[in-house]
């Protein structure tokens, strides 16, 4: 089977959990060839960056989505090849006056089924995003037809539509009050986010100017492929959703971290002014809903972000979790260790950053040291971190200096403070491993999570884990570990006491905990689960393309009798001389 997967900012060059389940997913079904379809934010950048691939990907296609070059083109380009390659006929040029009408046609109804507020009547959600709809793949179409969308999108009659749009009966109020300002800003972003419609992606024919990973020829288009597998419903999704409207392939989503969510929070720290967030909230909210309409699986990586799929639109039936898979042979020594680990010692492992709430377990530990002088808190970070991360981190530094002056045992000792902050990797944690062997209980206090990687990493290590319940948490610990409300630290105080008071409950958890993480979150798993929707897809949307001679099961054996299954009309002298025909 032929595979598109499809990516944005991640596999194959970002490092990650989302390319590493991308990469073990493109490995581990060896059998299958991929062609790798990868959206990032700077496409010449991270052409170095590109991480070791296997022999059956068959190619490697880039584009960027970040701000365009000087002479207004994208980065779009497959693997060995130049930036900037067009797609359809005057690429770069201006539309016609026939192609600009198609365009405004096309672009009113998108913009009508952003501007709409939802819930206005009856049936004006549906009616909304059906125009959004038609609206896109209309762009779609005279992007392949005739080209020159980039520019059209950023062009005056856009922002003219645009307005119109934003001060019609029925908009959502947020954006009634937009200025020209804040119509050029929407655009841009518009721009960037629909610049997969007129990349060079859409073929059912191999390209001989493009190269593979090893550099051989033979990178074709999405006509070519058997099935769409987007790793999110976000920009991702959209040459899956073009390659299913042009060509009938099916498309998979799978949403390990919920992409609109993701999109929702990153607009809401931007410095755009409302009206603007707006506008990015609803497009994003209806692709969102669109991809789900039309993908043939939903794949969520918990029941977190299944909630997310189905209230944006998404058909139960057509929903199918699966969990992601992690190496748990890594982990395995500390896991059979029953030793590891200072009794009296918690830690915290992750990115410092506020969602992690550092702030409420320093004063929760404050509460656990009052009662239990002898224990300590270890704080382990990520060296890779967030935009205004440091400040966060001095001002929790700052803060546990507050709460804990350093202590001496006597009189001529040297002072020491029960709090440490290490970097993974450094003298004290110089592997994940021994990060979570530090302690005999690990601690999440964070006020805002997805699926908690660092969770199931300490389950792997057989640590009795305590959580706030937020995100997949709940359903990721099922009963091996405490959890308890978020931003209360005399919760969070209360069960860090609990165990570390009762080592027998410890270590029962933790083994609970560790069989729990090897029955659902090995790679093993997560293969079995894809290899079995592969072919229940491909079963459902058998092979229309030209298959060479030899290829068995290339279509199913119904396509060869007559009836209303076959793919080509039955004639009449097919079933003369059978009087049952």
């Amino acid at each position: 089977m032929r595979i598109g997967l499809l990516t944005e900012g991640g596999y194959p060059y970002a490092s990650g959990e989302s390319g590493l389940w991308c990469d073990r997913l493109v490995r581990g079904l060896a059998p299958h060839e991929f062609d790798i379809y990868a959206l990032g934010h700077d496409a010449r950048r991270e052409a170095g960056d590109r991480v070791p691939l296997p022999p059956n990907v068959r190619s490697v296609r880039t584009a960027g989505l970040g701000p365009r070059d000087h002479d207004g083109r994208d980065y779009g380009r497959p693997y060995g090849g130049d930036y900037g390659r067009g797609h359809g006929r005057g690429h770069g040029r201006g539309l016609g006056r026939r192609e600009r009408r198609r365009f405004e046609a096309a672009f009113r109804d998108l913009v009508d089924g952003i501007c709409a507020e939802p819930g206005a009547a009856p049936t004006a959600g549906d009616e909304a995003g059906e125009r959004f709809a038609a609206g896109l793949y209309g762009l779609a179409e005279l992007a392949r037809d005739h080209g020159g969308l980039p520019t059209a999108l950023r062009s005056e009659s856009a922002v003219r539509i645009l307005e119109s749009a934003c001060r019609a009966p029925g908009a959502r109020r947020a954006v009634a009050a937009v200025t020209v300002p804040d119509q050029l800003a929407f655009t841009e972003q518009l721009e960037r986010a629909l610049r997969p419609l007129s990349l060079p992606w859409y073929g059912e024919e191999d390209d001989p100017d493009a190269t593979g990973p090893d550099g051989a020829g033979g990178a074709g288009g999405l006509g070519l492929v058997d099935l769409c597998h987007a790793a999110s419903a976000g920009a991702a999704a959209l040459p899956g959703l073009l390659a299913k409207r042009f060509f009938g392939t099916p498309l998979l989503v799978t949403e390990y971290g919920v992409q609109l969510r993701a999109h929702y929070l990153a607009a809401t720290g931007a410095s755009l002014a409302t009206p603007v967030r707006a506008l990015l909230a609803a497009f994003h909210g209806r692709l969102a809903g669109e991809v789900y309409r039309q993908a043939a699986l939903l794949t969520p990586g918990n029941t977190h972000a299944r909630r997310w799929q189905e209230r944006c639109g998404a058909d139960r039936s057509r929903l199918r979790t699966v969990y992601p898979g992690m190496d748990a042979e890594r982990f395995a020594e500390v896991g059979e260790d029953e030793e590891s680990g200072d009794p009296a010692t918690l830690v915290w492992i992750g990115r410092v950053e506020p969602a992690k709430d550092l702030v409420a377990l320093l004063h929760a530990f404050a509460e656990v040291r009052r009662r239990q002088p002898d224990a300590r808190l270890r704080i382990i970070a990520a060296p890779v971190r967030e935009p205004g991360a440091a400040a966060y981190l001095a001002h929790c530094r700052g803060l546990a200096e507050q709460l804990f002056p350093d202590e001496a045992a006597g009189r001529h000792a040297v002072g020491e403070n029960p709090v440490s902050f290490e970097e993974l990797g450094g003298p004290e944690a110089p592997t994940l491993e021994d990060a979570y062997a530090a302690g005999a209980v690990v601690v999440l206090s964070s006020v805002v999570e997805g699926f908690p990687v660092g969770l199931v990493e300490a389950m792997f290590c057989a640590r009795a884990t305590v959580s706030t319940d937020v995100g997949a948490v709940v359903e990721v610990i099922g009963g091996t570990g405490l959890v308890v409300p978020p931003r209360n630290p005399k919760a969070l105080a209360d069960a860090c006491l609990a165990l570390l008071r009762d080592p027998e409950r410890r270590y029962r958890l933790g083994a609970a905990a560790r069989a729990r993480a090897l029955e659902l979150f090995t790679v093993e798993q997560n293969l079995a689960a894809f290899r079995g929707i592969y072919l229940e897809l491909l079963s459902h949307s058998p092979v229309r393309r030209r298959v060479t001679s030899g290829v068995p099961f290339a279509h199913p054996a119904e396509a060869h009798l007559p009836g209303i299954w076959a793919d080509q009309p039955v004639t009449a002298a097919a079933g003369a001389g059978d009087p049952d025909a």
